[in-house]
């Protein structure tokens, strides 16, 4: 396993950059893969690597597996690729649909981090 300090410093990462709750993530994932006529178990809906991030801010730091710590890193790594997450910029950047879609299926709200 990596070396508690690591994990120490990646959870805090994580949890800088997810600012979106467990419910909010759960409810947007389910929105997100919503159709017209049909809608996905609770439990499935969503991306894989949403789900996962659900998945990791229900647990308990001491419960992490090796795979959590791996999704932690590449959604801290995009997430911060994508978005300034100390300053947020503009209303109209947070605002981009796409761009505010993409980051929400990582726990990342642009708009909940402009406030």
């Amino acid at each position: 396993m990596t070396d508690a300090l690591d994990v120490d410093a990646l959870w805090e990462d994580f949890h800088r950059v997810v600012n979106m709750t467990s419910q909010e993530l759960a409810d947007w994932l389910r929105v997100r893969d919503s159709g017209e006529l049909t809608e996905p178990l609770p439990e499935e809906a969503g991306a894989p690597i949403g789900q996962h991030v659900l998945a990791i801010l229900q647990k308990r730091r001491m419960d992490l597996t090796e795979d959590d710590l791996r999704v932690m890193r590449k959604v801290v790594d995009l997430v911060t690729r994508e978005a300034d997450v100390e300053n947020e910029p503009e209303p109209e950047r947070a605002a981009d649909t796409d761009r505010r879609h993409r980051l929400m299926s990582l726990g990342h709200d642009p708009l909940k981090a402009a406030r």
